[in-house]
């Protein structure tokens, strides 16, 4: 067996975590999810600390107790 060397470039990987790409690419992930499980919901992407962070969250109280009894955010993550 031949010996492999992978270095990692940690600027670059840095670089993308906090990309527009990766941006979008969360945001459009996070949309469908909303849009899956109904328009109580709403999504928020924005870079926090080393990387880009995506999030769907209830907007009402109302949502909040549909996801607490049906799980709907996890269904609709994988729904």
């Amino acid at each position: 067996m031949a010996d492999v060397r992978i270095e990692v470039d940690y600027k670059a990987v840095g670089r993308l975590l906090k990309s527009e790409d990766v941006a979008n690419a969360l945001s459009k992930i996070t949309s469908d999810i909303a849009d899956r499980v109904g328009d109580e919901y709403q999504t928020d992407t924005k870079v926090m600390g080393t990387r880009v962070i995506a999030s769907v969250y209830t907007e009402d109280k109302s949502a909040l107790q549909d996801n607490l009894d049906n799980n709907t955010l996890l269904k609709g993550a994988f729904g």
